[in-house]
Parts: structure tokens; sequence; C-alpha cells
């Protein structure tokens, strides 16, 4: 696949002024500079992150309103219920606010909803048995910021709702006690992006304040708040980064049984960002996935050896089903393209029996990455197709589908990923308007593109330099791993490994030779030979073999040298 190589212009002045005052290498200066972080008290922020750093939780919007409510309701007493959603952001989000509370002496009960019988969100069934067990107090955590008219049905049962939410805020709000989100339209928080476990971070934070409790009664919760940051893929910038970055030097040292076993079972020797991402996010939202979310919430919550041990061998079973069940749609949905040559279509629309709908989002996801188009995977269900929408930067999905919504029974979402119902009659129908407004939009002429950090030369960099791209860490969303192109190095050696899947080489530039590793590129080693010069765009690291430590170039993409 073609992709273009956007190369940042680096700033050589600033970066030599970062790299002398600061005391740090010029690798580390440019990709700093280049993200625009170059003030004494951003770098500090930035690499050594302190409890200091945590913004006020009274700036969000209705926090004052909400810890007023949830300490009446202590002192008065009252029944009180979390309500959260399925996905390894709301398990943690119960699992902070309910320990907290319980830390503090306060017994709750908590509500997820069936993924597969319920579906995401608020609903009246599951509200209407809230209000008959007589809940005097129903606390929602990463959802209900949609649920206009569920909160109504709440209101007219005397069930007393606070939202903690931290999804796009639509024209009206609630009529809830208090909605507490970032992204309402007064929010003056300086933080817009926390996860729906952020935003209960700073209400246990606010709630301590309150209460006058020391500041460790809510810290001490970082490291599960960090797993449900980094989990929900919101950029790690700002304030969630202080979140994650404190927060995984928790999980190194992790009291919560429930995670350290979740840990080990990963099989990660090193605790960061993609173990989280990778290791334990999966395994946490399997459970969802398979409906069986209540299971996360008690390995998290328990503090017994012996169930921990039972739950997380359960939640290794989940996953195992989840990868299977994968498997086995993306490998229908690559038959029906292959067949159909759906692959030469601007979107890719594909339809199946029995697909499962906890897991089809997933596959579209790697359909789209594959082929760098948008996806759309149907189930089909009686009279109905029901399903999930990936797109590609470039293309609102969302939009598209407005406009052939007369061949939609429903459908919600955002530019990037979208839930789809329709009606099965209309398949064809649905595949060929889409993919009409996908043509006229020209969607062809839009490449995948590969940010890079600037040009570097060999003999610039050494094991040290290397390992401090580490004090950069967490990575993800809004703080990406760096890239970096290397010019004109010649093919030393080249071949496939894993059964032609992977490609390795040893690259040199004059004397220095580096080693290089493309994953899924096994089948460029027929396109090269030893002696071709290319040019590599890639991130360095230390790769450990043998006790040894060697540096190494994970390569992103490569291109004859011109």
């Amino acid at each position: 696949m073609v992709k273009k190589w956007q190369i940042r212009e680096t700033d050589e002045e600033k970066i030599n002024e970062i790299s002398k005052k600061y005391k740090i290498n010029k690798l580390l200066a440019t990709i700093l500079v280049n993200r625009k972080i170059t003030e004494e008290k951003q770098l500090q922020k930035f690499l050594k992150p302190t409890r200091k750093d945590f913004y006020d939780p009274f700036l969000m919007p209705d926090m004052e309103k909400a810890i007023d409510k949830i300490i009446e309701a202590i002192n008065k007493k009252q029944k009180i219920i979390i309500y959260g959603d399925y996905d390894a952001d709301g398990i943690t989000s119960l699992t902070v606010l309910k320990s907290f509370l319980k830390d503090i002496n306060i017994n709750v009960d908590t509500y997820i909803p069936n993924r597969l019988q319920e579906g995401y969100g608020l609903n009246k069934p599951a509200i209407k048995k809230i209000a008959d067990e007589k809940y005097d107090l129903m606390i929602t955590v990463d959802c209900g910021i949609s649920g206009i008219e569920e909160i109504e049905y709440a209101n007219s049962l005397g069930l007393k709702t606070i939202i903690t939410d931290h999804h796009e805020v639509g024209e009206t709000l609630p009529n809830a006690i208090a909605v507490v989100d970032a992204k309402r339209k007064d929010n003056k928080y300086p933080c817009r992006d926390l996860a729906g476990v952020g935003v209960v971070f700073k209400v246990i934070q606010g709630l301590s304040i309150k209460l006058g409790l020391k500041e460790e009664s809510y810290l001490k919760y970082l490291d599960i708040v960090s797993v449900g940051t980094i989990s929900d893929i919101v950029p790690l910038v700002d304030e969630n980064r202080v979140i994650a970055k404190l927060g995984l030097m928790l999980v190194n040292q992790t009291k919560n049984l429930g995670l350290k076993s979740l840990l080990i079972s990963s099989g990660y020797k090193q605790i960061d960002s993609t173990t989280i991402s990778f290791g334990v996010a999966p395994r946490i939202n399997a459970c969802g996935r398979m409906g069986h979310a209540e299971e996360a919430l008690k390995l998290f919550l328990s503090n017994n050896i012996n169930e921990v041990t039972y739950l997380t061998k359960k939640l290794n079973e989940y996953n195992t089903k989840r990868q299977e069940i994968e498997k086995n749609i993306y490998e229908e949905a690559l038959t029906q393209i292959n067949e159909k040559h759906l692959d030469k279509n601007d979107t890719i629309v594909v339809a199946g029996e029995n697909w499962h709908h906890g897991v089809i989002g997933i596959v579209a996801s790697k359909i789209t990455e594959l082929y760098f188009k948008p996806s759309i995977l149907l189930c089909y269900e009686e009279d109905l197709a029901k399903g999930s929408g990936r797109s590609i930067p470039g293309f609102d999905l969302y939009e598209a589908l407005t406009k052939c919504s007369e061949s939609i029974y429903k459908f919600g979402g955002h530019s990037m990923a979208i839930g789809i119902t329709i009606n099965k009659d209309k398949f064809e129908e649905f595949s060929k308007k889409i993919e009409k407004i996908a043509q006229e939009e020209h969607i062809q002429d839009i490449l995948p593109i590969l940010d890079i950090e600037g040009k570097i030369n060999l003999n610039d960099i050494n094991k040290e330099t290397v390992k401090t791209i580490k004090e950069l860490e967490p990575f993800g969303e809004g703080n990406k791993t760096p890239i970096f192109v290397f010019k004109n190095l010649k093919i030393d050696s080249i071949r496939a490994l894993s059964e032609g899947k992977h490609l390795k080489l040893t690259l040199k530039d004059g004397n220095i030779i580096i080693s290089a590793i493309g994953f899924n590129m096994g089948s460029l080693a027929e396109e090269y030979k030893i002696g071709d010069k290319i040019d590599v765009a890639g991130i360095l690291e230390i790769n450990t073999f043998n006790g040894e430590d060697n540096i190494q170039i994970n390569i992103k993409d490569l291109m004859k040298a011109i």
C-alpha cells in the first residue's frame, strides 16, 4: 500500500537550544520541539509529572453539585447504585468509584447493561428495575450523556441521577441533578479529553477535598485509572498523560489482585502502555463483548486470591473465544471481498449469518486497516442486518450515512465509527448508495499518512540515545511513538521470517550496520535484493536477544532510494 510520508520541518536552532539548555540529547530534543514542548514548565510536566499537575476538579461543570449530592446521600444513608458501561473504561470507572466509597465505609451497588441483550448506555427496563429496588440515587459512569428520555423516565419514578461521562454532548443536557462532562459547551475545565474513568477520578478527588481526606485516598487508584485511560484510546497529553505516567508507576507495584493477575497472565515482561493496550484491555473488553462484563468487575474488586485466579482464567477464556470468533468472521469477510472483488470498490460492505455483535466492530477495524477503505460489516438477523462500520481519516462515515438515510433503519456514531441497522432487503441498495457517495468525494485520492519526526543518520545515534526515547512514554493517541526516516541505506542482507510473514534485514550506511524488522512485510523480500539502496521510515528501538542489547529499526514503510 502506497503511503504518504509527511516529514516535519525541523527547527534546528530551537532543537540545539533545548538540547543545550536542558542537557538532553538531540534526538529527544527534536521530538519535544516537534510536539511544541519547549518551555521549562511544559518539559517538566511532560517528562516528570507530579501530583501537583492535576487540575482543580471543581472547575468541571456541575462537579460541586455532584459532590454535594453524593455527600447528602451518604449522610442520609440513601441507597446508591452506580450504572456503568461494559468496556474497559466503564469497568475501571465502576471499580474506582465503588472501591473509593467502600474505603470510606459506604457500600454501593453496581449495574452493567448486558451488551448483547441491552446494548450501550441507559435503558428504561434497567431503570425500572433499579427504581423498583428502591434506590434513591443512580450515578452513571462512562455513559448517560445521551440518555435524555431515560433520565426523564428515572425522574418520573422518583430516582435521582448524577451523570458522569466523557462523550460528546448533544444540544440538550439530560435533566439530571448534575451532569459532569468536560465536553459540555459551558465547560471551563482545562482538559476536555478525559476518559470516563478520568472523570470518575476527578469525582473522587473532589469528594476527598470536600470530606477532608488525605491525597492518598484518591491517588492510590491511579493504577486502575491509568488502565482505563490507556484502554479507551484518549489522547495521552495534558492531564491524561499525568494520569497515565503516574498511574503506570503504580501499576508496576499494584496492590489490586485482579490487575496483578491479569498482568501476569498477559505474558508481557515490561509494564508500559503497550502492555495495557494489547495485554490487559483486550481481556477486560472480551468480557463485555461476550456478555460477561460483571466478571471483569468482580476480578478488580476481589480480595480473594482463589476467586481472582478463577476469574483471570475466565477472562483469558473469553478473550481466546473472542479471538476465535473474530478470526472466523474476518476470514469469511475476506472470502466475500475476494469473490466479489470488493477491494476494487471505494467502500467495502459485507454481511454474513451468525456474526457475533460483540466482535463485528473489531473485524471492521481490521478490514479498514488492511485495505485503507471505509468498511461496514453486517450480521443478518431475520429481516434485519445489524453491524458496525469504520472509516479512514478524511472521510466522514457518519455524514455519508445521513446522505443515504432512506436506505437505513437506524444508525449512530461519529465520523470514524458507526453502528447501523438496515432492512435485509435494502442491502444492495444501501451498498450502492454508500459506494456512490464515496466516489463523489474522491475517496480514492486519500492516502494513508505516515507522520515522521525528521531525517536521521545512523552515526548520530547510539544505544543510550535510543533508550532516552522511553522518557516520552506512555505512547498512544496524541503522543505517538516517534518515526524517523533513514536515507540511502544499502541492503546488506534480506530474508523473510515466519513462513514469509515478516521481513528481516541488515542495513548499511558506510561502516555502520543496523538490524531492521518489518512486521507483515515478508512479501517485500521478493521485491528487494542485497545491494539495493533504500529509504526507510521506522521506529528506533532496543532489541534484546540472548542478554545483548542492539539498536533495531522497526520498519513502518520503505522505498527505493531516489
